[in-house]
């Protein structure tokens, strides 16, 4: 086989680490060279922000690291006094927001999609032309935050093939290259599956340095 004909291998997915609440865990994701930092602007979330602590921890991030800002069922003044002192590149809208509604901001985004049986995502991707992508996410009462994996077969081979599907939902260094292979998403998220655990669960906003470079070795090694 010569080198003009070697099947070019796929690319490795993007990863964002999110849930981020402090300068150390901010760093050690940089260090461990992920791609992508969410901040979370819910604030019924036990990792939410203000957007002035947000502003501090942004401060910290190098160039060529998306900033992602994640919001649910916003109304449009708290967004635009996020985007007044935080500067984001991505925008990430978790809830029942119309296209009409992420688009307003005139910013690139993401639109989650909480995955259980019955959801019609060929629909549900139809109705976001205008996304980046669609982040797949596993369905509970509230928003997010699980650390639940969901069934991957519920993904449509279509979506996966054509739209650019940012994978979350109960992630881990244990999981994500199965996930990886099972999917090939575009990028990996992961927010519990990287916290410190102390009882044997999360600790909800703070991170575990070892965690995140685990995982992004993970991710790297797929």
């Amino acid at each position: 086989m010569t080198a003009s004909t070697v099947p070019a291998a796929a690319p490795l997915p993007r990863i964002k680490i999110c849930g981020l609440t402090r300068e150390s865990d901010v760093a050690a994701a940089v260090a461990a060279g992920a791609d992508a930092l969410g901040f979370v602007f819910y604030a019924k979330s036990p990792r939410a922000v203000s957007a002035e602590r947000a502003a501090e921890l942004v401060r910290a991030v190098p160039p060529f690291v998306t900033v992602v800002g994640l919001f649910v069922n916003p109304a449009p003044d708290e967004v635009d006094a996020v985007l007044d002192r935080v500067p984001l590149n991505l925008l990430q809208f978790h809830g029942d927001e119309s296209e009409a509604e992420c688009r307003r901001y005139r910013r690139p985004y993401l639109k989650a999609a909480r995955m259980k049986a019955g959801v019609d995502l060929l629909k549900y991707a139809a109705d976001f032309p205008s996304a980046r992508g669609l982040l797949l996410d596993t369905f509970v009462e509230g928003y997010g935050g699980s650390g639940q994996t969901f069934d991957w077969s519920l993904i449509p081979a279509p979506v996966a093939r054509d739209f650019s599907i940012v994978l979350s939902g109960g992630l881990d260094a244990g999981n994500v290259a199965a996930a990886i292979r099972a999917i090939r998403p575009a990028a990996v998220d992961v927010s519990s599956g990287v916290e410190l655990h102390e009882g044997g669960k999360p600790v909800k906003g703070v991170k575990d340095p070892e965690r995140i470079r685990a995982f992004i070795a993970a991710v790297r090694g797929a």
